[in-house]
């Protein structure tokens, strides 16, 4: 079964399913419907969790005798398992359909991962667990979609912003849910119940980080490295969540790799650009970046993001934001070392 992350909170109510499958590329709805399904399984007395991130190597026994096994500290058990942009391998999809054959009630699996599209729907392992289960896509919000979100966060958190005070922080915030979230709460910390006019919301935003991600794009698209470090540093010394960072590193590479793909195959570059909602002022720039970078580098960068992504949940990242840099500096030239993570047997 399929719901969006909008309707999660009524699914919940009715109960739990014994898989979730949060897929998209959206990260900050995502991290929010896990959180859901978390604290709703907390209240049903699942109250062991036990996460697991998919890398080479990963031993899936290990995943097949959790789900089988009781808890010697719970009577339920609560999984977190992280694709972590990662292929399944044949003896993976074969354990997957295992769990969907047997189901525990016991225990309630989360399934998350990068992308929602037809090559994940199609898989033989995803094909078994979304019917037990539910699936909720967490695809980058635009438009209506996007205007209904924030009017919804709005409501929550009781403030009264004008129409033009919306439409500045939106293009403010480019789609990047977790900045514009962020920027809400700020403002009812401000102003609370008041109304809250244009003038007032730009005020409080020149002054913040959100104008140095501008100039961070700027630097991966045109591939200029002291740009890149400069805006880096200021993030780093204004404390700015690296997880906010990734975010504008993950978008950009996937635009990237969205529109060149497109572009390669055939569709036009202005189709492409409008495919993947890139603005008219920043195609030019965009073109420096799709001429530098090749296919293979794009997916390389993503797959950097991935590892950053895991090792920093798992807080084995001593210094994030030279990881960040050595990322950020991929999308200028290419850099043959690794990316400075330090390394865990723990998964």
């Amino acid at each position: 079964m399929r719901c969006y992350a909008n309707q999660l909170s009524n699914y919940l109510s009715k109960g739990l399913a014994p898989f979730y499958l949060v897929f998209g590329e959206e990260p900050f709805q995502q991290g929010e419907c896990v959180l859901a399904i978390r604290t709703a399984a907390k209240q049903q007395g699942f109250d062991e969790v036990i996460k697991f991130a998919l890398l080479p190597g990963f031993d899936w026994q290990e995943l097949s005798a959790q789900y089988n096994s009781m808890s010697l500290f719970s009577a339920r058990t609560l999984i977190e398992f992280d694709f972590n942009e990662q292929k399944v391998p044949t003896q993976g999809v074969a354990v997957l359909k295992s769990l969907a054959e047997q189901v525990n009630p016991d225990v309630v699996v989360i399934f998350k991962g990068l992308g929602a599209g037809q090559d994940i729907q199609r898989t033989a392992w995803f094909k078994a667990l979304e019917p037990k289960g539910l699936f909720v896509p967490c695809y980058a919000l635009t438009g209506r979609h996007l205007e209904r979100w924030f009017d919804d966060e709005c409501k929550r958190l009781k403030l009264s912003v004008s129409p033009q005070g919306k439409r500045a922080l939106l293009v403010a915030t480019e789609g990047n849910l977790l900045a514009t979230h962020q920027e809400l709460e700020k403002l009812s910390l401000l102003f609370g119940k008041n109304p809250i006019d244009e003038q007032q919301l730009l005020s409080g935003l020149l002054n913040q980080s959100k104008f140095d991600i501008f100039d961070l794009n700027t630097g991966l698209l045109s591939g200029n490295p002291k740009q890149i470090i400069k805006v880096l540093n200021k993030l780093a010394s204004d404390n700015v969540e690296p997880a906010s960072i990734l975010w504008t590193l993950q978008n950009q590479a996937r635009t990237l790799l969205g529109v060149k793909t497109l572009w390669q195959t055939g569709t036009t570059l202005a189709d492409a650009y409008k495919k993947h909602n890139v603005w008219k002022n920043q195609q030019t720039i965009t073109q420096q970046a799709l001429d530098r970078l090749t296919l293979e580098q794009m997916k390389q960068l993503l797959c950097m993001m991935a590892d950053f992504d895991t090792a920093y949940k798992e807080a084995r990242l001593t210094a994030p934001y030279q990881a960040l840099a050595h990322i950020a500096l991929a999308f200028a030239t290419p850099i043959a070392m690794p990316l400075p993570i330090s390394q865990s047997e723990h998964v």
